[in-house]
């Protein structure tokens, strides 16, 4: 794009012209996406809708849908924006419900709320694995609609860990934004030291074919400039050389999703992380507020799986990949830093959604918005001003 002012200069009405620049690119951005026009007025609404043979809660406004399934652990089970969907949805297990069992894993998809650290150390570890916290029913309140959308779900209490979970979503009546509010409540009878931990499972399938994994997704995090990692990321689970992280020159933490089970853990402190399709050109920011005098588990505030085959060691040392046909999708998840609990004491964990449109490039967040391609001033010939970006 570029302007031709009739008398450029390059000192005088900088701020006018950069004002004009960024609200013609963003007219021009959404023109060239297709965003849909929304009529002016309309109202936030809940209500119970049936999901793949689910009985779930729909939160709705003229921007977004939430579905909520409480019986499966709380579950966000679906954001859509502009017709688009962002979660996994596990395909095999669509409409179905499994009490919690210890012998094996129920994976639905969606966003869930879960503990840290895990591992089977000690008791101060949870185990994981489909218990309380992953597959107890959730009750269902619904707090308000109209100007606003809010409901709460609580969860029961684990007698193994004491931890009692609930959770508060919050739909505007004219805004995208999505804010989520996790409780955790010591529900025993002495002091406890958790943290908790939102977990988000993108759809990574080709948006064309879903047998096929999406070559263009990826997520991204600013990385801490003073890291204690030594690759200021920390591969915890999977290959150490994988080519698939990158610092960037900008200190961006990129991840492209490939089909290989991977976990990496960021000490981030900028308090954003953006998951990006570059396909159907979608993004989803998520961000919450990082608290720098606290501790985080393993110092880590935002974590990134990518799902897919595991390579193992039989005995005899011989290398094999591990479920061949796990299905495609990327975990997002932040961390609160580690909450010392007395009896009966509660912490909290605030996050918020921006569902929004992107493209294959992808910058920075901002408290405006999103950075696709930075501003970009030239002087050419004849005293013209080239300005070029992507917001």
């Amino acid at each position: 794009m570029r302007l031709e002012p009739r008398k450029p200069n390059l000192s005088r009405g900088l701020s006018t012209l950069f004002f004009l620049v960024v609200l013609s690119l963003n007219l021009s951005l959404v023109q060239a996406i297709g965003a849909p026009v929304q009529p002016t007025t309309s109202m936030c609404r809940v209500e119970p809708v049936d999901y793949k043979g689910w009985h779930a809660q729909q939160l709705s406004n003229r921007w977004v849908q939430l579905i909520v399934v409480p019986q499966n652990g709380g579950r966000v089970m679906q954001v859509t924006f502009a017709e688009h969907a962002y979660l996994f949805v596990n395909p095999k297990l669509e409409g179905k419900y499994f009490p919690p069992d210890q012998s094996q894993w129920f994976n639905y998809g969606g966003d869930k709320i879960w503990l840290l650290p895990e591992g089977n150390d000690d008791e101060q570890h949870w185990v994981g694995g489909s218990d309380v916290i992953d597959d107890g029913p959730f009750t269902f309140r619904k707090v308000s609609e109209g100007e606003h959308c809010e409901v709460e779900l609580t969860g029961p209490s684990d007698p193994k860990t004491g931890i009692q979970f609930s959770r508060n979503i919050r739909l505007d009546t004219d805004s995208p934004r999505i804010h989520f509010r996790a409780t955790m409540k010591n529900t025993s009878g002495h002091a406890l030291e958790w943290s908790m931990q939102s977990v988000s499972q993108y759809n990574t399938a080709d948006p064309g074919d879903s047998s096929k994994l999406n070559k263009a997704f990826r997520t991204s995090a600013p990385a801490n400039p003073a890291s204690s990692y030594l690759n200021r990321y920390h591969v915890r689970f999977g290959p150490a050389e994988n080519p698939t992280p990158s610092i960037r020159e900008d200190g961006l933490f990129t991840l492209r999703y490939v089909h290989m089970a991977a976990e990496l853990w960021l000490d981030s402190t900028a308090g954003w992380l953006a998951v990006v399709d570059g396909t159907s050109r979608y993004a989803m920011v998520e961000r919450f507020e990082f608290e720098e005098s606290r501790a985080y588990p393993g110092k880590a505030s935002i974590i990134f799986w990518t799902n897919g085959p595991e390579l193992k060691l039989s005995d005899d040392g011989e290398a094999s990949l591990r479920s061949k046909d796990e299905p495609f999708y990327l975990e997002a998840e932040i961390n609160s830093p580690m909450c010392r609990l007395r009896a009966g004491e509660t912490c909290t964990l605030d996050t918020e959604w921006f569902p929004t449109r992107a493209g294959s490039e992808f910058h920075t967040v901002t408290d405006a918005g999103i950075v696709l391609r930075p501003l970009r001033a030239t002087l050419l010939g004849n005293g013209k001003i080239g300005i070029s970006g992507g917001f």
